[in-house]
């Protein structure tokens, strides 16, 4: 995959993205990472699993928000973990929630880089190669 394909398939995981945060609440794992979703556009409520009680807290509050989940954690190993434990809770709580935003941008990202945080930086330097 050259640099303008993989460039397309992330922006349009983001555009997806975009879609599903209308009704949805979106996991990240702290404020670095919603910093840079924002920077790409990315609007809707977020939860910081790290810093609001784990995943079971997350869960919860999806729950009582009467809300759907977008689990959007890095994908190095902690945020596998984080990503499946939030999964197990919501299912437990059956509230709705999708994991193939995550999965697209890890395929597509984990080689340049290995967290959400990161997303802003490498579309732009996807952008600036694909742009020269």
């Amino acid at each position: 995959m050259n640099d303008a394909e993989r460039l397309e398939a992330i922006e349009k995981a983001l555009d997806d993205l975009r879609v599903l945060s209308e009704d949805s609440i979106i996991l990240v794992e702290g404020a670095n990472d919603e910093k840079a979703l924002r920077a790409l556009g990315i609007e809707g409520e977020f939860i910081h699993i790290q810093s609001e009680g784990g995943p079971l807290k997350a869960a919860e509050r999806v729950h009582a928000e009467g809300g759907r989940a977008v689990i959007l954690t890095d994908w190095d190993r902690k945020g596998g973990t984080l990503a499946r434990d939030a999964a197990e809770q919501l299912a437990a709580l059956d509230v709705e929630h999708d994991t193939s935003v995550r999965r697209r941008l890890s395929v597509l990202c984990s080689s340049l880089v290995k967290d959400v945080e990161s997303l802003d930086s490498c579309v732009g330097s996807l952008d600036a190669r694909v742009r020269r």
